[in-house]
């Protein structure tokens, strides 16, 4: 219990301190919220971290560049393959790599669907925590039928280790392609009905309209990125502020909000899904143009040899051995590159000394970021809103250690 004192009175008042988290099925994660209550009204707030301790920086320390491809995996689970990518063109990007067209569509196909089910986490999400629970049994299907495509193309799901350093290790097959081409023709209808469900939901957007609502500015000093950045107006987005993996080629909108509300949150990841599957659909087009057979640039220093080969000829064999023990030089170099994640701005900081590993390697995880602004904005708010307030921010643990 707490004492606050409240006009010239000098009359107290008691106040309760609450701990959400670290362990709470509100939380949506292992996070620990200190709040001090006036009844239901939140007074103040404090945040703790690091409950994972998971040191992903210092163990890529000690593990060669093909091998930090799973930690990135365990960043933000709920779109994986987004960090793979990005992690994958940093080293490229330090290696002077160029990727075929071919794998540049390839990877837009696999990140989009990445943002897709990153998105319907969040959104669905924000529905249960609201009330609504409909929303989130009738899109998870479509989040499923994602899964299986991971699963056609690279034999994983949710951490998926997809790609390798100059593309895939496999090209997407016949069955996966079909999968891809059913999502896109059956996921539209699907999308229309969840919106259908809450963009004009009275319940919904009462609780959601105005409620820890961010203001451009003060987004801005946070160093927001991302879905709720976009929510405040800014329309700062890495795929066209810095274009990577040949975005400039698309056509697509960024959208923005404007009162950086709950609700404007919500709207912006839903109309960034329909960008994401506008997307899909040129990236399929413009892969399909191109000759098949192409899933990797030429770098036998650093792209794994297919496992027949290694098996039968001895130059597969050794580039097999030099790249998995790490055995081939890379130049000493000091790069950052970021790609544009579920959450926002998802970077590499790395520094090569000329060893097997990197010298430093720094992750900029945008939920790590994005999450120091949780207590000012539940202040002032009730419990309830800060469960929502929480959702809507798409904090996912997995960024919040490194």
């Amino acid at each position: 219990m707490a004492h606050i004192k409240l006009g010239d009175n000098s009359l107290e008042k008691e106040t309760t301190t609450l701990n959400l988290g670290p362990t709470h099925p509100a939380t949506h994660g292992v996070f620990q919220n200190v709040l001090e209550l006036d009844g239901e009204r939140i007074v103040s707030a404090q945040s703790t971290i690091g409950y994972i301790h998971r040191a992903f920086e210092k163990i890529a320390e000690h593990r060669p560049f093909y091998q930090i491809t799973p930690l990135t995996d365990r960043l933000n689970y709920c779109s994986a393959p987004i960090n793979n990518m990005g992690w994958h063109m940093t080293v490229e990007k330090l290696l002077g790599i160029q990727t075929p067209k071919r794998v540049d569509y390839m990877r837009i196909i696999v990140m989009e669907l990445s943002r897709i089910a990153d998105h319907l986490v969040c959104n669905s999400v924000i529905g249960v925590d609201s009330g609504a629970f409909t929303g989130f049994l009738y899109v998870f299907q479509k989040r499923e039928d994602i899964y299986e495509i991971f699963e056609e193309i690279c034999g994983a799901r949710l951490t998926t280790n997809i790609g390798r350093i100059g593309g895939f290790e496999r090209d997407f097959n016949d069955k996966a392609i079909a999968k891809i081409k059913k999502f896109i023709a059956e996921f539209p209808a699907i999308l229309k009905e969840f919106e259908s469900l809450f963009n004009r939901n009275r319940i919904f957007i009462d609780r959601c309209v105005g409620v820890s609502a961010v203001s451009a500015e003060k987004a801005l000093s946070y160093s927001w990125s991302g879905p709720i950045l976009r929510a405040c107006g800014v329309d700062y987005d890495v795929r066209v502020a810095k274009p990577y993996c040949s975005y400039e080629e698309f056509d697509f909108e960024i959208p923005v909000g404007t009162s950086g509300d709950i609700y404007d949150r919500f709207l912006v990841r839903n109309e960034e899904m329909w960008q994401s599957l506008s997307l899909i659909k040129q990236a399929l087009d413009k892969m399909e143009k191109e000759p098949k057979g192409i899933f990797n640039a030429e770098v036998p220093d650093y792209c794994l040899p297919p496992k027949e080969d290694v098996y039968s000829t001895m130059e597969s064999l050794i580039y097999h051995f030099k790249i998995v023990m790490g055995e081939i030089p890379v130049p000493k170099a000091e790069i950052y590159h970021a790609v544009e994640g579920g959450n926002g701005e998802l970077g590499f900081y790395l520094i090569t000394d000329g060893g097997r590993a990197p010298f430093r390697l720094h992750f900029r995880r945008p939920s790590f970021i994005n999450y120091q602004a949780y207590t000012d904005i539940a202040k002032g708010g009730m419990i309830s809103d800060a469960i929502l307030a929480m959702s809507s921010l798409n904090v996912i643990a997995g960024e919040l250690d490194a």
